[in-house]
């Protein structure tokens, strides 16, 4: 269904994984391909063509953050409008903390909450500007998870997007604009790589998972993300979804 015919979403990281399953569930929006490397957007691109939506590349690294306010205009001015913002793209590491270097570290950051923060700043003008705009940014059930080990960086990005978009939800309401979290786990190409290459920890890790498998990028991520940038949804901001099959607990 076509449940967003009309809108534009720019999605970043949109080359592969959950950032390419959530722009190929667009649900008829036309959608801007955001990320660093040209030929996975093409394809991304050829993938969401092939369906009947429209799309465009744009090539972005999200830690340059002083050229994503010209990145967010070019969009506008391919699209005429911007409907729907999802922050997905991010460059981290993960480690134990005293292994950690300060570059590693702040990389996340980086990656994460500054360039979400300039994204959402740059978009907020055309947001507004529709009356029904919608944010959704992507943090991690790594904030919650009983055993944080090797996680702390990532997961401490992660936590101050999750803050980042609980008051831009509260500051917007009234300019039209929702703001949403989601905590993914998907089958992204570097899980993918992991599980089959490590078949008896894969088993055991999935095993902790209470629905007994692990998300897809589009059909389990993308359509849960279409969902809440839609109408149905209207009246949902400042929430931070788990979409990880019961793995972790959000209170």
């Amino acid at each position: 269904m076509n449940t967003l015919a009309g809108r534009v979403a720019l999605v970043t990281g949109a080359g592969q994984g959950v950032g390419q399953g959530i722009a190929l569930a667009g649900a008829g929006a036309s959608i801007a391909v955001l990320g660093r490397t040209r030929g996975k957007l093409d394809e991304t691109c050829r993938l969401l063509r092939e369906r009947g939506a429209t799309a465009e590349p744009f090539e972005c690294d999200v830690a340059d953050t002083a050229s994503i306010p010209g990145v967010v205009d070019e969009v506008v001015s391919r699209f005429d409008r911007l409907d729907i913002l999802v922050n997905n793209a991010y460059s981290g590491a993960f480690g134990p903390l005293l292994k950690m270097s300060d570059e590693d570290f702040t990389r996340g950051f980086s990656t994460g909450p500054f360039a979400a923060f300039a994204f959402m700043k740059a978009a907020h003008p055309h947001l507004k500007a529709t009356g029904d705009g919608s944010i959704v940014n992507l943090v991690t059930s790594a904030m919650v998870r009983w055993d944080p080990t090797t996680y702390g960086a990532y997961a401490a990005a992660k936590q101050a997007l999750r803050s980042l978009s609980r008051t831009a939800a509260v500051e917007w309401a009234r300019d039209g604009i929702r703001v949403n979290a989601i905590a993914p786990h998907a089958l992204s190409p570097s899980l993918k790589w992991w599980t089959e290459h490590n078949p008896e920890e894969a088993a055991e890790f999935v095993s902790t998972i209470p629905m007994g498998r692990i998300g897809e990028c589009e059909e389990d991520i993308g359509r849960a993300v279409v969902a809440l940038v839609g109408s149905d949804l209207r009246y949902l901001t400042g929430a931070t979804v788990p979409l990880d099959g019961g793995q972790a607990f959000f209170g």
